[in-house]
């Protein structure tokens, strides 16, 4: 099993002057850390509008950062949002592909759609819709990726004509591909879809182990990738602080962990936001405290140990360490990350290949069944795509398109425009 670290990019007000640039560079360092004692995955969400519970609304961007600062680790940009009210799907594939050269071939792809009414409306986005639109816009991000040229699309949420996508990614077709899943209806999804499943809801290992059997169950019966690669992985968020005092470590970490369920619960279950004006860590500081489940990586060196392993147990791939929440300290995450490395941490590394070598052959057949599934892109009929200034030119005999002073009628070159595309040289 493979460890993670999570970055939301949490920041409970009242916010200072330099608030967001102080908790960006903490968070670098917190990258750099992980990277250091032998974390092989860093996640960073995609986030928009959502006050104090996250500021994580460019990744791309921290991740880039991240790239130049580490030298090992897996950049996951987990999740983009990919219904194209959010992102072009065209814009991202080409931020995936740019952060992979950046990285040399780190990228790890999420993807996802959001729940929450505060992003959806803020995109102008349908609720109803929005799965919908996730399958058709990732299944044609992942062709981009991979197609020279990629052969255009006409859809429901999105078109575009023949295009080539520059750059492309180190990793060929595309960097391994997950979806988030909040649900186990999700997480039979992202099995049938060939694509890894980025659990992020709290469980126990025992609720764990019955994920992970059903997903690699379906994937072995019914996978037809989206993608034009398989991903066959599951990962999972657990509350993590590390220390020598379990108690203590309880003490510091088990407010922040509680504000992060309480503001997830604020925007995409119960709560009621007024944009700029909502005081969520207030909100938070007068609320009951509530039982919480995926709490187990809070604890001892031993306590933690005991827990990732009945994970380990449970075949999960991946558990994510939500290290950084509400108010916990930055000395106090770094502090609990380098006990964790030196001490949770080499156990793990050392069966983690020969696990992995285990799970291949295990699923060499299935993966080979579903990549025989993968729906391929027809090639592209490549239409020549003239420059508007030759397109003027072509038509300056035109009296209606082009004046006595030269000048252009827009309307008129639009109609003339309207009319090749009616008789297929619409791009010419």
């Amino acid at each position: 099993m493979r460890f993670g670290v999570f970055f939301e990019l949490q920041l409970p007000k009242p916010w200072t002057e330099n608030a967001e640039r102080d908790l960006f560079h903490e968070a670098l360092e917190q990258a750099e850390c992980a990277d250091r004692i032998g974390v092989d995955y860093l996640w960073a969400q995609e986030h928009h509008f959502l006050e104090e519970y996250s500021h994580s609304s460019a990744p791309e961007v921290f991740l880039a950062a991240c790239s130049q600062r580490t030298s090992r680790i897996r950049l996951g940009h987990g999740i983009a949002l990919m219904p194209p009210g959010y992102n072009h799907p065209a814009r991202v594939a080409e931020k995936i592909a740019a952060l992979d050269l950046v990285s040399n071939g780190r990228v790890e792809w999420g993807t996802g759609e959001s729940s929450s009414r505060v992003e959806l409306e803020g995109f102008g986005l349908e609720y109803a819709e929005k799965r919908a639109m996730w399958a058709e816009a990732t299944r044609e991000t992942a062709r981009m990726m991979a197609c020279t040229p990629y052969p255009g699309h006409q859809g429901r949420y999105f078109s575009m004509p023949v295009r080539n996508i520059v750059p492309k990614p180190v990793q060929r077709p595309h960097p391994p591909l997950w979806m988030a899943c909040s649900n186990r209806e999700a997480l039979r999804l992202a099995a049938r879809l060939g694509v890894g499943a980025l659990t992020f809801a709290f469980m126990d290992h025992r609720e764990a182990r019955y994920w992970v059997e059903e997903y690699y169950e379906i994937f072995d019966r019914e996978c037809v990738p989206i993608g034009l690669d398989v991903n066959p992985n599951v990962a999972m968020l657990c509350g993590f602080s590390c220390g020598r005092d379990g108690e203590r470590a309880r003490a510091l970490a088990t407010e922040g962990q509680q504000f992060f369920a309480y503001g997830l619960s604020h925007y995409f279950r119960t709560g009621t936001h007024r944009p700029g004006t909502t005081e969520l860590w207030d909100e938070f500081a007068g609320s009951p405290r509530q039982p919480m489940a995926g709490m187990g990586g809070i604890g001892s060196v031993e306590e933690v140990t005991e827990v990732f392993a009945e994970f380990e147990d449970s075949g999960v791939d991946q558990v994510i360490l939500l290290q950084q929440g509400g108010r916990y300290r930055h000395p106090d995450v770094i502090d609990s990350l380098e006990l964790f490395g030196a001490e949770v941490l080499p156990a793990f590394r050392e069966r983690a290949a020969a696990a992995e070598e285990a799970k291949a052959k295990r699923l060499a057949d299935a993966v080979a069944r579903a990549r025989e599934r993968i729906d391929a892109p027809a090639p592209a009929v490549v239409p020549e795509v003239e420059a508007y200034p030759s397109m003027w030119q072509r038509a300056s005999n035109t009296a209606e398109v082009v004046g006595p002073d030269r000048s252009v009628n827009a309307a008129a070159l639009w109609r003339l425009h309207a009319g090749r595309r009616a008789t297929g040289d619409g791009d010419r």
